[in-house]
């Protein structure tokens, strides 16, 4: 399953995905779906089982504009997104 961090700040996105990377997890940003109603047209999308490494860098940050992470998946063959549960 794909996790998307959303953020209200291009900046904030960009930077957290590059500091994902640094720490070795990998991430990548795109825009952010309309099914999430919220952001700034980027997000940062990485896999699952890094979520909790993931967790531990945004709190290290001084991320503002963070607001949550949502689980990106296919039901029935249509794009779900929905808040994820932490």
């Amino acid at each position: 399953m794909i996790i998307l961090a959303v953020f209200r700040s291009r900046t904030h996105s960009l930077d957290y995905a590059e500091r994902l990377r640094g720490y070795g997890v990998e991430a990548s940003t795109l825009p952010t779906p309309k099914e999430a109603r919220i952001g700034c047209g980027l997000c940062v999308a990485f896999d699952e089982r890094s979520f909790v490494r993931a967790r531990a860098i945004l709190k290290t940050g001084r991320y503002s504009s963070f607001k949550g992470f949502y689980k990106k998946e296919f039901i029935g063959g249509r794009l779900s997104i929905t808040p994820y549960a932490w």
